[in-house]
């Protein structure tokens, strides 16, 4: 005998309609979700693109083309934090994904540029200090990623991007090369000083605490707007500068704290800020 089907009544109808809308619905969530993992790890891709489009531009001796690719890259570094904190997709492989990143385009990508640009005439002096840069940029990852945050204001040690940006504007103020080992050998500061001051325990400001929101906003947004015209205009010399007032941004501040202290000033407030693993101001 066969079972006759019971048909069904309205609600039950409207309820399973709703249970596959309801599915639907999760599916859909789901491919959105993973698509939105993957947007941040796309900027982290374009990021060490640029620093491997730096070392196969430099060592064909086009400098000029390789040494602004480190500040497309340092862009892109900035966005692919800030993308995955706004849409809540930090990861640890995103974490690892982009510090991996940072050492061939901010660590090895500018060695090899100021090596090939300049230092090559020293010799073994000039592949090593090549080295030494690589090295504290790798440290200064390594460092950065087991460190709890604290302060946002500061970095301890100079960034990896900030100190990847001095010998690449160098090259790019200057890309006509140096041929002689008298006018290498200055050169070396180009790469060990940010070295040095990458394992430092020198701080740096972060500029994470300026505050968009308060009346005094415009102002930040006016000095924006400057700077954006002066690197349009004038981008080398721009650049060079933006560079090396970073570089010497620490040290000054840092000496100005100590004169303070001697005479008799109470030193401002400075809590070891150690950044949040994940972000990528390294």
């Amino acid at each position: 005998m066969t079972r006759l089907m019971k048909p069904l009544d309205s609600n039950e109808q409207t309820s399973n309609g709703v249970r596959l809308l309801r599915v639907a619905g999760d599916r859909s969530r789901r491919r959105f979700r993973r698509g939105v993992y993957l947007l941040p790890s796309i900027f982290t891709l374009g990021n060490m693109f640029c620093g491997y489009a730096c070392v196969a531009y430099a060592m064909r001796g086009e400098y000029e083309t390789a040494a602004p690719l480190v500040a497309f890259a340092l862009v892109l570094d900035m966005l692919d934090g800030r993308i995955a904190r706004l849409t809540g997709t930090a990861s640890a492989f995103g974490v690892q994904f982009d510090s991996l990143a940072d050492v061939i385009s901010f660590g090895v990508a500018p060695a090899i540029l100021a090596f090939n640009w300049g230092l090559s005439s020293l010799g073994r002096l000039g592949w090593a200090a090549g080295f030494l840069f690589v090295t504290a940029g790798a440290m200064r990852l390594a460092r950065f990623n087991i460190q709890t945050q604290a302060d946002k204001r500061y970095f301890v040690g100079m960034p990896i991007p900030a100190a990847a940006g001095v010998p690449a504007m160098t090259v790019y103020f200057f890309p006509e090369g140096l041929t002689q080992y008298y006018y290498a050998i200055p050169a070396l500061a180009v790469v060990i000083a940010p070295a040095l001051l990458m394992v430092s325990t020198i701080k740096y400001r972060s500029f994470k605490d300026i505050d968009l929101q308060t009346r005094r906003s415009y102002k930040v947004l006016l000095g924006l707007a400057a700077v954006l015209v002066a690197i349009a205009t004038h981008p080398k010399a721009t650049l060079l500068v933006i560079a090396y007032a970073y570089l010497l941004s620490g040290p000054i501040e840092m000496l100005v704290s100590r004169l303070r202290r001697r005479g008799g000033s109470p030193p401002a407030r400075v809590v070891d800020d150690e950044a949040l693993a994940g972000e990528t101001d390294h």
